[in-house]
């Protein structure tokens, strides 16, 4: 058993060749996922799938529930539950792991095509955190959905296949830009600079705009009134690459936080049917506060739970209310670590380190830990026990200084039904970044702590 908790070691000293061999095992398969599950819509599709090959049912179809049944509840393509019923009622408490699967992005505005001196363009409107100066000249992939005014749905994805064609946000020249590096990092690139180049054929006396609408319709079946009908998203097309001679690191879009979905969802298919039910939360609209009807600050959490109870005959809203006090949720959303490049922002004693196993943090929020679910010393002591048990490498961190960093995540909205709950996930760098950083061995890490947690007691 790996030594558990250090912070003069990484986890590759407390690893033998047998857990090396099943850390880079691991992620190749998490890579596969990081480019196969590039939008919230396309997890959603990839977890389901694997899902159901392992036996997951639709909750909505059954009629009761045993030991052992293993449920899912799809909230309209973008957010998903996975859940295996334990020995004990559903009443007596779920072991919940928390994480989100969208990312900071680009979407099309509703009229997105535009036209100037002969360039088409897509608008855009960002997603969630970005550093904007981050997104223009890079390759980039259109990815979602858009209906059709007779209903029909198509779907988008062009930009991850080699054959694709790519699209792209240009920058000024470096001879041009004095003006331009003069400038904050914040107000170097607008929000309306972030314009994706789509088309510049012209031929005749058509515009560019008229022939890029005419390769949509003869194409898609498009007309352009039905944009206002779309999930259109802009991502980076960079598929995943290991890092460093050693390959000990992943490069990647959408790590945040995907690593702690994937190790999610990977920890549930795999762990043995406990006393608890276990349920695997994977939710949508976490990077702009949960909202919507498939974020965490709707409804969807609170029926498939109360329909669980329901089919093992409780149906009050107090029994909904009882069964969260008696349950215990680990958030999984990931944190930074120090990077040697910017010691300034970290209290080095405070902070998380690259390749250290998965960070706990206390509390999170802002400042004065505003916003922060701030969780107990009872639970940590638990989980702690927990991860020691298991031999899962651990670390405790917290984002920045404290008047520097802050963050929040979903944990304060189970805490507020009466959930234990501590944030614990992956700590990375270049986090919000089209190509974040991490650890093989931290990801690989963040799925033994899941599982080791659906399995307890």
């Amino acid at each position: 058993m790996k030594e558990p908790y250090s912070r003069t070691k990484s986890v590759w000293q407390r690893m033998n060749q047998t857990e090396r061999k099943a850390v880079m095992a691991y992620g190749e398969k998490y890579k596969t996922f990081l480019d196969t599950a590039r939008t919230e819509r396309l997890a959603v599709t990839e977890i389901l799938r694997q899902a159901e090959e392992k036996g997951f049912r639709p909750l909505y179809e059954m009629k009761d529930l045993k030991p052992g049944d293993k449920v899912y509840w799809n909230q309209k393509g973008k957010s998903v539950i996975l859940a295996v019923i334990g020995k004990e009622p559903v009443h007596e408490g779920i072991k919940i792991v928390g994480s989100h699967i969208d990312s900071p992005r680009l979407d099309l505005k509703a009229n997105p095509v535009s036209e100037k001196e002969g360039v088409v363009y897509f608008r855009t409107h960002y997603y969630g955190g970005i550093k904007k100066y981050q997104w223009p000249t890079i390759p980039l992939a259109l990815i979602g959905v858009i209906f059709r005014k007779d209903g029909t749905k198509v779907e988008i994805n062009v930009g991850m296949k080699e054959e694709d064609p790519i699209f792209y946000i240009s920058d000024l020249l470096i001879h041009m830009a004095q003006d331009q590096m003069k400038k904050p990092l914040a107000e170097g690139i607008t929000g309306e600079q972030l314009q994706a180049i789509a088309w510049t054929n012209i031929e005749g006396k058509a515009k560019a705009k008229e022939l890029f609408m005419k390769f949509l319709k003869d194409t898609y079946g498009i007309e352009e009134e039905d944009f206002a009908t779309a999930e259109l998203e802009v991502v980076p097309a960079t598929k995943s690459r290991d890092v460093g001679f050693d390959r000990s690191l992943i490069a990647s879009y959408g790590q945040d936080d995907r690593v702690c979905s994937y190790a999610n969802f990977s920890a549930i298919l795999d762990a043995k049917p406990g006393v608890k039910t276990q349920a695997a939360l994977l939710t949508d609209k976490e990077e702009i506060g949960s909202y919507g009807n498939t974020g965490m600050e709707s409804s969807y959490f609170v029926k498939f739970v109360m329909k669980m109870l329901a089919l093992q005959g409780q149906n009050s809203i107090l029994d909904f209310y009882e069964t969260m006090e008696n349950s215990e949720m680990l958030s999984a959303d990931v944190n930074s670590c120090l990077d040697p490049m910017f010691p300034e922002v970290s209290e080095r004693d405070n902070a998380s380190f690259l390749g250290y196993g998965i960070n706990l943090t206390k509390y999170g929020g802002a400042r004065g830990k505003s916003g922060s679910n701030d969780a107990n010393a009872e639970f940590l002591q638990k989980i702690r026990t927990i991860f020691d048990e298991a031999g899962v490498c651990w670390q405790i961190g917290e984002l920045g200084k404290v008047d520097q960093g802050g963050g929040g995540t979903i944990a304060f909205m189970m805490a507020d039904w009466g959930a234990e709950v501590v944030d614990c996930g992956t700590a990375m760098l270049s986090m919000h970044s089209p190509y974040d950083l991490l650890s093989k061995a931290d990801a690989y890490e963040t799925y033994l702590a899941y599982k080791a947690f659906f399995e307890s007691k």
